[in-house]
């Protein structure tokens, strides 16, 4: 059943050629909404006291969310994988949310490797055309029948599961979105939801850091990279980033690298045993897969940790469990979904998150935003390396 809606309705009795066209009249053409009064002659003895109408769905009120009714929002979309020409701006239907889901308008979106893996086929996505984008800050404007704890108005942000944030508004399921405080822009949030949130179990769950510790971090000026530098520092341990050039050294210097190498001019094998004195580290965090991760074996000492956690040169070879052995390595490829499973678990990681960038831990890097009819320029910059920090997508039409 719609909503009940109040309008004032003409008085037929001065003129009785329209009392049988009364139910057409107002179920025809006010389908979406109240009766506008400059609808009706000015005359005021034409009208009666105000009465209800019969119940009639109404599409722009999202409180109706049991509406079948949808709206066209703009959107990214693919059809087929390949590279970022395949991006394609496309009005898509979004309907109103279901039972246990949410309706948001999107403010913010975050623009991370992950999207490109997608793009290109590497990762395979539930469902072609698909909309991109795992990462996002909005506004609610709806929520679904019978949902408590989420309101009209609330700002949130999401990262992981479903795919879909490359558009200006999308449905969420509502256990998978976290409150933003008021201590944390829009554009912030957005910027280190799906990176913020790899740091943290990257930091604290897949190999717990702890001072004393020393710690291998490639693409250290990369938008997780950066995170994971500050946090690793602030617990205590040594770090040692990688990057490309004399820039993101900087950068990397600034994000709390003890010891920055640039591994276009240096052998990032041999700098590392220099630094730890033959020693290795505890464990290394690589998201560039093929180009490093032999070498990154290479630097772990006895019963050291790999975290493989993003593959942006391809896939890694084939690893024989001999070279695993000969140092009792621990390998794993982690994901963050697998880390935040739980609402708890969500809630909780989110919650450290936030706090440390309100404090001052974390200092993030929004160095560059493009609008989001550009997602295919950004993800060329992002792919080629051109870019430092995170990279935001900014809805069109917030503009």
């Amino acid at each position: 059943m719609g909503c009940l809606r109040l309008g004032l309705v003409p008085n037929y009795h001065h003129n009785p050629s329209l009392s049988n066209s009364r139910s057409s009249l107002i179920l025809h053409k006010y389908k979406t909404g109240f009766l506008p009064c400059s609808s009706f002659p000015s005359n005021k003895n034409l009208f009666r006291s105000i009465t209800i109408i019969n119940p009639i769905k109404l599409n722009k009120v999202r409180a109706c969310s049991n509406s079948t009714e949808k709206t066209m929002v703009k959107a990214i979309r693919v059809h087929e994988f390949g590279g970022p020409e395949v991006l394609k701006w496309e009005d898509v239907e979004v309907g109103e949310p279901k039972e246990g889901e949410i309706r948001v308008k999107n403010k913010a979106i975050g623009l991370n490797f992950i999207d490109i893996y997608f793009r290109k086929g590497v990762y395979k996505s539930p469902t072609m055309p698909y909309t991109p984008g795992m990462e996002a800050v909005g506004e609610v404007v709806a929520v679904g029948p019978g949902l408590t704890g989420r309101k009209v108005g609330d700002l949130v942000a999401y990262a992981g599961s479903p795919m879909g944030s490359y558009a200006e508004e999308q449905i969420l399921p509502a256990d998978r979105a976290v409150p933003v405080p008021p201590s944390v822009d829009p554009i912030t949030a957005a910027s280190i939801m799906l990176k913020g949130l790899t740091a943290q179990y990257l930091v604290r769950s897949s190999f717990k850091v702890e001072a004393g510790h020393t710690v291998l971090v490639h693409a250290a000026a990369g938008g997780v990279g950066s995170l994971l530098c500050q946090w690793a520092n602030a617990l205590g341990a040594t770090v040692i980033g990688t990057v490309s050039t004399e820039e993101k050294a900087a950068q990397a210097r600034e994000d709390g690298c003890h010891h920055v190498i640039i591994y276009k001019e240096e052998d990032f094998v041999s700098c590392v045993k220099d630094i730890t004195a033959g020693q290795g580290v505890e464990v290394v965090y690589d998201s560039v897969g093929k180009d490093t991760f032999q070498g990154s074996l290479e630097c772990l000492k006895l019963r050291g940790y790999m975290v493989l956690f993003g593959q942006s040169s391809g896939s890694p070879d084939p690893v024989p469990l001999s070279a695993i052995a000969a140092k009792s390595l621990f390998l794993t490829r982690p994901t963050l979904m697998h880390y935040t499973i739980t609402r708890d678990e969500l809630l909780e990681a989110a919650g450290e998150l936030f706090a440390n960038v309100a404090s001052g831990v974390l200092r993030v890097r929004v160095n560059h935003k493009f609008l989001l009819s550009q997602a295919a320029e950004a993800q060329t910059a992002l792919e080629n390396r051109q870019t430092t920090g995170s990279v935001v997508l900014i809805p069109d039409a917030s503009l």
